[in-house]
């Protein structure tokens, strides 16, 4: 297993990835094909298996106003088969420790149980407007300290 940066060669193994990843759901899908197609500024990296996009992370800018304050952690996604193996956690650690990353704010709607792991923290600050009272809600490296709404890429704003 091999866990490396992604280029647009991959956009069509990402997609099929997230499809089978969040079968119920077009949203993940939606997102990461719109941030590409809209030349969006996202990180992202793969793990790769017998040649096969098994897990995958992407980041993208969160903003304070029009002011970049951090990343936001958006998608997560592992091919069912290879869940609860350790494989997005193994993604996770990597990224984390990435120059482009692991010295920025991390933001992240998400499972307390498995963010926690990783030193994020409930956010109470900035306040996510896609998650009532900020319940789910998670940081890393957080420094703000003025109360603000965080704001994400508009492709974020499927079907509203």
């Amino acid at each position: 297993m091999k866990i490396r940066k992604l280029s647009s060669e991959s956009y069509s193994k990402i997609s099929a990835l997230l499809r089978q990843a969040f079968p119920r759901s077009t949203y993940e899908i939606q997102l990461v094909e719109n941030l590409h197609r809209n030349g969006k500024d996202v990180h992202e990296w793969g793990c790769i298996h017998t040649n096969k996009i098994i897990a995958y992370i992407a980041f993208s800018n969160a903003y304070n106003g029009s002011n970049i304050c951090g990343l936001h952690l958006a998608p997560l996604a592992v091919k069912p088969e290879f869940q609860k193996q350790g494989v997005g956690s193994e993604l996770l650690r990597f990224s984390l420790r990435q120059n482009v990353v692991k010295t920025q704010t991390i933001y992240v709607l998400g499972d307390a149980g498995f963010y926690k792991k990783f030193g994020f923290d409930s956010c109470l600050n900035p306040i996510c407007p896609f998650d009532k009272n900020n319940a789910h809600f998670f940081s890393i490296r957080n420094k703000d300290s003025g109360l603000f709404t965080v704001g994400y890429e508009p492709e974020f704003n499927i079907g509203s």
